[in-house]
């Protein structure tokens, strides 16, 4: 009886930590990358961004700053940041794109 206590134990923290994550990609509009994926999980934290296209370098900084955050903090920080004489940039892309998948 003990066994099968500590077996139905870990499976309850089996399930404890199990994040669900949705995969979403965005087509950009304006930019030199092209697409964005990215996942979100239950508490609508934003992983795993990568962009197709754009500048590599910068565009692995910001996915590396913003692992993590809530949709609504990228929002927050990126939305409106332009690029050059552009209307738009792949930061701002990135706030509308995360926004755009809130349930």
């Amino acid at each position: 009886m003990s066994t099968d206590y500590k077996l139905v134990i870990g499976v309850r923290l089996l399930k404890s930590v199990e994040k669900i994550m949705e995969q979403f990609t965005y087509k950009t509009t304006g930019t030199c990358a092209h697409l964005i994926h990215f996942e979100r999980d239950a508490e609508n934290r934003i992983h795993n961004i990568s962009f197709e296209g754009g500048c590599n370098g910068n565009l692995k900084a910001i996915a590396k700053l913003c692992e993590g955050m809530k949709a609504e903090e990228i929002n927050a920080k990126l939305l409106g940041n332009l690029c050059g004489n552009k209307p738009t940039s792949c930061a701002d892309q990135l706030a509308k794109a995360v926004m755009t998948q809130i349930a």
